[in-house]
């Protein structure tokens, strides 16, 4: 008989309980409160994991760094928890994102924006070529690229460039139970795992802009009400390995991207292609592309370590490196030892992928190190 969750928890011991949450004790809505979900992502811790590492670790007000902050988890629980905070990410999808979450907002300047835009739903002339043009039906073609044509009209269009990039994910020609992995644009109707009946392809988009327009607006506003004022965030689109760090940081918090796993601009190309975004990805550290042989691991060994040394150096006396990592293949203590960093503490925690083609479960380790002096 497999163990029950509560028995899987009781092995972990007491100090590491409170990094181990189960589905009753922690809903979907509560791991993707506010801003959190204001765009799909793969490979992001949960904020709660967040918000306890870092009233843990960092001392109160203190500065923060996430040198791999991917949808900016680390940045959002920092502003909540009273900490200014640095995130560093190649890819520049994944900086827009952040940056449209840790933004402050006059709320009513921007409703009124984001239902002026909803008022213009409607359809564009223009041909789609290329990626859009065969991944979308004509119709949801040709009112991703009308939204798209409106954004220069508006002050915050960043926010809505993220809105289209949602929306766009949404209605590709993809089955409903495949929208991480898409392989091929799905044009018939087609048996659907989710749903448990035949589905059709999607063939609109301004359904999805209409319902994520409202929706980052309700997100936007919550998270305005409950971050701490006086808390800033900055965020670098650039290599780790080769940014430069300003100023002293109190800690670092971030789950470096797992070797060989995810294609972090791939899962977002309609985003690229739709907004024009660089794309960096010979750069990502880890890449499934890369793959997973011994000299993708060594050069997955070789950047990571590279990145922490940097931030090691920029930490004040004893602030924590904290380093969220399903270490499987054991490469961690090499990382550690190359960037100068020692391990003081190892928490282990359950993770229960509840939804999508990837659900099941695994444990992960919390790393807590400091410089090696």
């Amino acid at each position: 008989m497999a163990r029950t969750q509560a028995a899987l928890y009781s092995e972990l011991g007491a100090d590491d309980l409170h990094l181990s949450w189960s589905e009753a004790e922690l809903p979907e809505r509560e791991r993707t409160k506010h801003v959190h979900r204001l765009h799909p992502y793969l490979g992001k811790f949960v904020p709660q994991l967040v918000e306890a590492l870092l009233e843990r670790y960092v001392r109160p007000g203190g500065r923060v760094l996430d040198p791999f902050a991917g949808s900016g988890t680390t940045l959002v629980q920092a502003l909540e928890s009273g900490h200014s905070a640095v995130g560093i990410d190649v890819a520049a999808f994944n900086c827009l994102l952040m940056q449209v979450k840790t933004a402050r907002y006059d709320v009513f300047r921007l409703e009124k924006e984001l239902r002026d835009v909803l008022s213009k739903l409607g359809a564009s002339g223009e041909s789609p070529v290329g990626y859009v043009h065969e991944w979308y039906a004509p119709g949801a073609a040709a009112e991703l690229l009308h939204f798209r044509s409106l954004l220069a009209e508006y002050e915050h269009a960043d926010v809505l460039r993220v809105v289209l990039a949602r929306a766009a994910r949404s209605a590709r020609l993809t089955t409903h139970y495949d929208l991480e992995f898409p392989r091929a644009p799905q044009r018939q109707p087609y048996w659907c795992h989710k749903h448990r009946r035949t589905c059709r392809p999607v063939e609109e988009a301004n359904k999805f802009l209409a319902r994520y327009l409202m929706d980052t607006l309700v997100r936007l506003k919550e998270f305005q009400r409950v971050r701490e004022p006086s808390a800033a965030a900055r965020i670098v689109h650039g290599d780790a390995r080769e940014v430069e760090l300003e100023g002293t940081l109190d800690g670092v918090v971030t789950s470096p991207p797992y070797p060989g796993l995810i294609d972090y601009h791939e899962q977002h190309r309609y985003a690229y292609e739709l907004l024009g975004l660089d794309d960096r990805r010979e750069r990502e550290l880890g890449a499934a592309a890369q793959g997973a042989s011994r000299a993708a691991l060594d050069a997955y060994v070789s950047g990571v370590a590279e990145v922490l040394g940097r931030c090691a150096s920029a930490l004040s006396p004893r602030a924590p490196v904290v380093i969220v990592v399903n270490d499987r293949r054991e490469v961690y203590p090499e990382i550690l030892s190359r960037a100068k960093l020692r391990l003081v503490e190892r928490l282990e925690r359950h993770v229960n992928r509840r939804t999508g083609r990837r659900a099941g479960e695994y444990f992960e380790s919390v790393l807590v190190a400091v410089r090696d002096t």
